[in-house]
């Protein structure tokens, strides 16, 4: 009856638990990583950036190119009386009953060279009089011109110095934003390997401290130790309860905001598998720094600085002084009632207009333009002066605290090692008698504090490693410049 009772007390407590358990994923840090590069939610914002700035340079792009429109005018209809000027220097008011219907075709072209612009276009109005039942036509088989500013601001011109910088800045701004990614992950990746450590330490102190207070309590009973150290051994194991409690929550925390990074659902379990030593990877001041002003996008973004300051100072000089702008067009036209006639005998059509503005008084505004965009030019090359130091001194130190990372993970590795030996000695040398509870205490300490240790000395690695690669945009490992298949991220 009693094994019966046993079995059903197993099966009601056990089996529900077994099949409530979730999947468990086992994943490497390479694994984490390249999940955050694929779906976390700050990759894919990083894509749609991305696209932003491309067709942001596609725009900028067509408008070097023809463009060709189409203008039509379906029914523009009028009823009403308009004033006719005679021949006496007085008004006759006429009825006019008419529709017009128009359809025109323009070829634009955009000279970057210049400012400039040409256009060819086609047109062909026809022209309904309701009221005596006829009609005409008038064509414009072609018609070329030329619109040209003269001694004024051309915006194609700075566009095509500044636009290409822009979308490669946003390529590099793309894969830097990648290995922020990786930087990300990797912190995420160790905080949740040390959770899961924390718990694996917890427990075992756990269980430990359950064994020895029970074989403190026989030997107190015997008389072989004294009570205070009864205390201590109860106070260790209460503790210990305690810390298996508190590195559960941690441990719920820790996946918790791993999983949300990577964007994964709620089905699946995490467990990570700890990461064996990394290769030894030397970088030095001169390689890191040469490479970064190639490949950094800040480096874009300092050189993009300047001429945009260039930029604004030309175009304030341009709106203060004196500018022109030639307008010309020569083509052939043609009216007849009848539609074949519009295409016999062309008349010329030919146009020009030069127009000035010349400031005469201002007041002053237009030299304040020009001295302020001279000023900020001015400023924002101090600026970028001094950030160009900056980043210099930042990389040297960057380098210095990557290059000490792999002597750092291999220390830890040897005091986690040592610690352990010396903690199972110690217990060993507790059970026989030799060493009080506080020795135990201390060794036991000292080995989840250097376990702590070697777990963030390899996320201090990681993190320094992802750093470097974020500098220069360059895989140390590989030997070679990091790549992206933009034609992907558009599709």
């Amino acid at each position: 009856m009693k094994k019966i009772l046993v079995f059903l007390l197993i099966y009601i407590l056990v089996i529900p638990l077994a099949f409530s358990q979730k999947p468990v994923n086992r994943l490497t840090l390479d694994e984490v990583i390249q999940l955050a590069k694929d779906q976390s939610p700050q990759a894919i914002l990083a894509k749609h950036r991305f696209r932003a700035s491309y067709w942001e340079y596609r725009t900028f792009k067509a408008e070097f190119l023809p463009s060709l429109t189409m203008n039509t005018t379906a029914l523009d209809y009028t009823r009403a009386l308009i004033g006719d000027l005679q021949s006496d220097g007085s008004y006759k008011y006429i009825e006019v009953n008419k529709n017009t219907s128009s359809l025109g075709f323009n070829l634009n072209q955009n000279i970057g060279l210049t400012g400039g612009k040409l256009y060819v276009s086609t047109s062909l109005d026809r022209n309904d009089y309701f009221r005596n039942d006829s009609s005409s036509y008038k064509s414009v088989p072609y018609q070329v011109g030329f619109s040209q500013p003269i001694f004024g601001y051309n915006t194609l011109k700075w566009k095509k110095k500044i636009e290409p910088i822009k979308y490669e800045e946003a390529k590099r701004n793309y894969i830097q934003t990648v290995e922020n990614i990786a930087m990300d992950a990797s912190r995420l990746f160790f905080d949740l390997i040390l959770a899961q450590q924390n718990l694996k330490t917890a427990m075992l102190n756990y269980a430990n401290s359950d064994t020895l207070y029970k074989i403190a309590k026989g030997r107190y009973n015997i008389g072989t130790i004294a009570e205070n150290e009864l205390l201590q051994m109860e106070l260790s194991f209460l503790n210990s309860g305690s810390e298996v409690s508190d590195a559960e929550v941690d441990l719920h925390l820790k996946k918790t905001r791993l999983k949300s990074y990577l964007g994964l659902n709620d089905q699946y379990d995490l467990e990570l598998i700890v990461p064996d030593l990394p290769q030894k990877v030397e970088a030095t001041y001169d390689d890191v720094l040469a490479l970064a002003k190639m490949n950094n996008p800040k480096i874009l973004e300092y050189e993009r600085q300047l001429i945009e300051a260039d930029r604004d100072v030309a175009r304030a000089k341009s709106e203060r002084g004196f500018s022109a702008t030639l307008n010309a067009t020569y083509g052939i036209n043609r009216d007849a009632e009848l539609l074949a006639k519009t295409y016999e005998n062309f008349n010329d059509l030919q146009t020009l207009r030069v127009e000035l503005q010349v400031p005469i008084l201002d007041w002053g505004l237009g030299k304040g333009k020009v001295k302020m965009a001279q000023s900020s030019r001015e400023v924002i090359k101090t600026t970028v002066d001094q950030a160009i130091v900056d980043f210099e001194q930042d990389i040297f130190l960057k380098v210095m605290q990557f290059n000490r990372q792999n002597s750092q993970v291999e220390l830890a590795q040897k005091a986690d090692l040592i610690s352990q030996n010396r903690y199972n000695v110690t217990k060993e040398r507790f059970l026989i008698g030799k060493i009080d509870v506080l020795d135990l205490n201390v060794a036991q300490s000292e080995r989840d504090q250097a376990k702590q240790k070697y777990i963030n000395a390899l996320s201090s690695f990681w993190q320094y490693y992802y750093q470097m690669r974020r500098l220069t945009l360059y895989d140390f490992e590989s030997k070679q410049p990091l790549k992206t298949e933009f034609d992907l991220l558009l599709k």
